[in-house]
């Protein structure tokens, strides 16, 4: 698996508003992501304290044990896999705007008799 940015082929490209509109889409997609990893986590170290709760003996006791911590390691995994792909759609964002901003100078003006020769 590469670890190649899957938005490079954003850079240096004009975008149009479709573009501009799916990194939208994929900000909203992220968040989502985010919310699904912490209800995850947040249910399995629920399920993990009620097994220890009411299981203090026997195997159901020790998968209680278990979910804890795993639990705790679903919801950093998922911040820390939000706080990357939420920098990579900024970036994306930050050179679409950057060269929004940028003015069209080397572009001949249609028309223009100078820009002729």
């Amino acid at each position: 698996m590469s670890n190649k940015n899957p938005y490079d082929r954003f850079r240096g490209n004009d975008l149009i508003l479709r573009d501009e509109l799916a990194i939208d889409r994929t900000i909203l997609a992220n968040e989502r992501t985010i919310l699904a990893y912490l209800r995850g986590a947040i249910s399995l170290i629920l399920v993990g304290i009620t097994f220890m709760h009411f299981f203090e003996t026997g195997l159901l006791g020790y998968v209680g044990l278990a979910c804890v911590p795993f639990g705790a390691g679903v919801g950093i995994f998922g911040y820390v896999r939000y706080r990357k792909m939420n920098k990579d759609i900024r970036n994306v964002r930050s050179s679409f705007i950057q060269q929004a901003n940028k003015p069209d100078t080397e572009k001949p003006i249609p028309g223009d008799s100078q820009s002729t020769g």
